[in-house]
């Protein structure tokens, strides 16, 4: 029995492009739902600073979440400015 080894194609360059228009919009959620307060508990019964420490490893996860959901159309907006500026210096 031969086995092929499996040659995956490299990702194309829009492929990189939007994974990274991806990324900035997903960090660009997460600092908005720092900002509005998201998990933070309220009262006596916070989690101190175990908390403070790792709700932002959860808040990024969200934001995640959010932009394969569809996002809010910001990772479009960077997608198609970074071809534009590709295709300009072109």
């Amino acid at each position: 029995m031969d086995i092929q080894p499996i040659t995956a194609q490299p990702p194309s360059r829009h492929d990189q492009l939007m994974h990274k228009a991806e990324e900035l919009e997903a960090t660009f959620l997460s600092e908005m739902l720092a900002h509005s307060g998201l998990g933070e508990m309220q009262g006596s019964f916070g989690g101190g600073q175990g908390e403070a420490q790792f709700s932002s490893f959860l808040r990024d996860e969200q934001a995640k979440l959010i932009v394969q959901q569809g996002g809010i159309g910001l990772a479009q907006l960077i997608f198609d400015s970074m071809v534009k500026a590709e295709d300009h210096a072109a």
